[in-house]
């Protein structure tokens, strides 16, 4: 089973039973210890995953980190658990400010099971960073943040590596904060870079008033346009040869059944994602009245996924572990992206025969 279905599964299991963890030990034995395992590491194996570390810190005796993990006798990795139900923030982290400057770790997490915040000492060597350099949430899992968790599973830990990926995922996040802030609320120099480029003659407040009101509107109407060409582009790319008659085939039993264009649009994403496992002539889509299913092989015993786009005023995506679906919210197609994880897994159950839904 490779990582990204592993943590799929994770997922899955995190969202059905994070309400009933409210203590911390609770967190730790139901997700947090499953999430270390997802990475690859032996959580019985107290040499590799030591539980309750402790190393004594100055004046603070006796103190305990909930995890080491460990590698040839040094610790790698630091973990700190917080209930599922609690908000993390740096208060939080006493501790592994404590540890990490006595420890040979480089790297910090905190979590309480759904969300995750990883540090490091890229300001200033061995004193961990107030804020932490990546973070995700078991609650949407983007294929960005699988990429990145791989770099800490065991077969591929490289911490200086993952040091340098720290210091880019750390200046992207900065950089980020700083273009959403012009974005959302124009400097000066940002008006009069602009206005400079599209306004002859003298700015006058009247004139750069209006620039700054601009500004944030033109740049969200270039983002949809660029989001709509990705979007277009994918779709284009994955299956050129498919007509819509061939791709939108109404169950034969219902009449009456008609096909959306966001339903055809939604199922291009889904070939899309599923052309990295599988051909995605293998892909296909059966409509019904109810519900738009999305199928391998077009056998409705290989149910890839379902499209409840009938509603006018709600939508959701089914993904399938089994026989068991699970309904997510859908007001946007591009959020059928975030899926990935699931669709994935669920091909590869399906390839290895081990489904039917």
């Amino acid at each position: 089973m490779d990582f990204s279905t592993r943590l799929a599964e994770l997922q899955k299991r995190t969202l059905e039973h994070r309400e009933a963890l409210l203590t911390e030990e609770a967190a730790k034995t139901a997700l947090v210890m499953p999430f270390l395992q997802s990475l690859g590491y032996d959580v019985f194996n107290p040499k590799e995953v030591v539980p309750e570390f402790t190393a004594d810190v100055g004046t603070k005796k006796g103190e305990k980190v909930d995890y080491a993990i460990c590698s040839n006798g040094a610790v790698n990795i630091l973990v700190e658990c917080k209930p599922s139900t609690s908000e993390l923030n740096v208060n939080h982290a006493g501790q592994l400010f404590r540890y990490f400057s006595v420890t040979d770790a480089r790297l910090a997490v905190l979590t309480n099971g759904v969300n995750y915040q990883f540090f490091s000492d890229v300001e200033k060597p061995n004193k961990m960073d107030d804020r932490p350099f990546f973070t995700f949430s078991m609650d949407a899992i983007k294929p960005s943040d699988i990429r990145t968790l791989e770099k800490f599973t065991k077969s591929e830990f490289d911490i200086e590596k993952i040091l340098l990926e720290a210091g880019n995922l750390k200046l992207q996040s900065l950089l980020r904060k700083a273009i959403e802030q012009e974005f959302a609320e124009p400097s000066e120099d940002f008006v009069r870079l602009f206005a400079a480029r599209v306004v002859e003659g003298r700015l006058t407040p009247v004139v750069k008033e209006s620039i700054a009101r601009l500004v944030p509107a033109t740049i969200a109407s270039i983002i949809r346009d660029r989001v709509s060409e990705r979007l277009s582009s994918a779709l284009n790319a994955t299956a050129p040869a498919l007509s819509e008659a061939e791709v939108a085939v109404a169950d034969p039993a219902e009449e009456g059944v008609v096909t959306t264009q966001d339903e055809i649009s939604g199922f291009h994403i889904v070939q899309a994602i599923a052309s990295r496992l599988v051909d995605p002539k293998r892909v296909v889509m059966r409509d019904s009245k109810s519900y738009c299913a999305i199928l391998l092989d077009d056998n409705n015993r290989k149910t890839i996924a379902r499209m409840w786009f009938n509603s006018p005023t709600t939508r959701y995506f089914g993904t399938f572990t089994g026989k068991e679906e699970v309904r997510h919210l859908m007001p946007e197609l591009t959020g059928i992206y975030q899926m990935s994880a699931q669709i994935e897994a669920r091909l590869a159950e399906l390839d290895a025969g081990l489904a039917s839904g």
